[in-house]
């Protein structure tokens, strides 16, 4: 079976652990979209796994993983995580790490104007990771964007790199910024090449010829659903598509090569950056739940906003994507609590809504409209459904069918071991 692992909230669900679980079951892993903006962490045994560009697959032995072509790759970042995972001992060769000749790249320039941009925007500011990421896919969709397969051949990457600089300087003047040295940049990502050419590949006719023999695939996502830049909480979103539709702009296979799609769903729900978030809990019960889930991002160490789940955000994003499969991540951060609220729905001038407006200046004023749980004691470790405390059960079974999905997969734990598989 082909699976694909998304995000059914504004990411950080806890995807690193699923897509770690399912990949025991698949042959060949595969990043689709975003780029070292993400943070995927796995916890086995007592190491921490902290992977940003390279698919979490890698952290098992006989499976293959690629880097597919809706990736902006920092070739920095990547070198920089390849060798964090050799010294932690993991084989990081090119015959089991391959990167996607289409992919485009992050340049020096990017990361400069991201930072600069949200400094400008100040309480306007979208939020980012100042990774250059937005700014990578700017120019990939403006057409002057440098990939890949330009690493291969000094000359082409010289001439496309000289050109933009000398745009980018223009600017660069306009704003009062420090001008980039394209000779500089060029002799820079020369030696990256060098480091990235074992594991550049044509990934679109190799991931073909996987489907085509039927060898498994786990797609892997990253961010999640309502950072989506199409269906997301536009502007406050990511610059690529986490949602199904990514999947196949991002790997070069068609629709039939997905089996089934996974939605993860944190217990409750977290944000980073700026953007609506009816469900946000600012008060000690926020705090609170920010200590106990570790919630802080992977990436740049920010505390995270809290919430209780929401889910019309979550049956949302499983109608977008066509979800057959829920995960559940972190139940084990509500144990010991009185009582656990669910949003089932908003208050929007004064009225009841069970839908996400399109305009964030209505989705600001939407309330949320709670259903009260009782709480439970302990779910930590535990690997039956049956051993579950009954008001965790009802919990899980309430959210089954207020979205119409049922749980596969139940996290009790940071542990592989610590899961419930249904």
């Amino acid at each position: 079976m082909n699976r694909l692992v998304l995000g059914s909230q504004w990411g950080d669900e806890g995807k690193g652990k699923i897509v770690d679980i399912l990949t025991e079951e698949a042959d060949v892993i595969v990043r689709y979209q975003g780029g070292s903006n993400a943070g995927h962490t796995v916890c086995v045994g007592d190491k921490k796994f902290i992977l940003h560009l390279i698919p979490s697959g890698i952290l098992h032995k006989d499976k293959i993983c690629v880097i597919g072509n809706g990736v902006v790759v920092d070739p920095e970042s990547f070198i920089e995580e390849k060798k964090t995972l050799e010294s932690l001992g993991v084989d990081v060769s090119s015959d089991r790490l391959m990167i996607s000749e289409k992919a485009h790249l992050v340049m020096p320039y990017h990361k400069e104007f991201d930072a600069r941009r949200e400094t400008v925007l100040g309480q306007n500011k979208i939020g980012t990771t100042k990774r250059g990421i937005g700014p990578a896919y700017t120019d990939k969709h403006s057409r002057i964007g440098i990939r890949v397969c330009d690493l291969e051949n000094r000359d082409i990457l010289a001439k496309k790199i000289k050109n933009n600089v000398e745009e980018i300087n223009r600017l660069c003047e306009l704003y009062g910024i420090e001008k980039f040295n394209a000779d500089e940049i060029i002799d820079k990502y020369s030696q990256y090449a060098d480091e990235l050419k074992p594991h550049i590949r044509n990934t679109v006719y190799y991931l073909n010829g996987v489907f085509k023999n039927k060898r498994r695939i786990l797609f892997e996502g990253a961010q999640g659903s309502m950072l989506d830049v199409d269906f997301g909480t536009y502007p406050f979103v990511t610059s690529s598509n986490p949602t199904v539709g990514g999947a196949f702009t991002g790997t070069g296979l068609p629709y039939k090569a997905i089996d089934s799609v996974v939605a993860v769903v944190k217990a409750y729900t977290t944000r980073v950056g700026n953007g609506p978030f009816p469900s946000e809990l600012d008060d000690e019960m926020g705090k609170l739940i920010r200590d106990k889930g570790a919630e802080y991002g992977a990436t740049t160490g920010r505390p995270r906003r809290c919430g209780w789940l929401d889910l019309v955000v979550v049956k949302y994003a499983c109608m977008i994507s066509g979800v057959d499969e829920l995960a559940l991540t972190k139940l084990d951060v509500l144990d010991g609590l009185d009582e656990i609220n669910v949003c089932a729905g908003y208050e929007y001038n004064g009225k009841k809504i069970g839908y996400i407006p399109s305009q964030l200046e209505e989705y600001e004023k939407c309330r949320p409209i709670y259903k009260t749980f009782k709480g439970w004691d302990s779910t930590k470790g535990v690997k039956k459904y049956e051993d579950l405390p009954e008001n965790a059960k009802r919990y899980i079974e309430f959210i089954e069918r207020f979205v119409g999905v049922r749980f596969s997969i139940i996290s009790t734990g940071a542990e592989r071991e610590e899961t419930i598989r249904r």
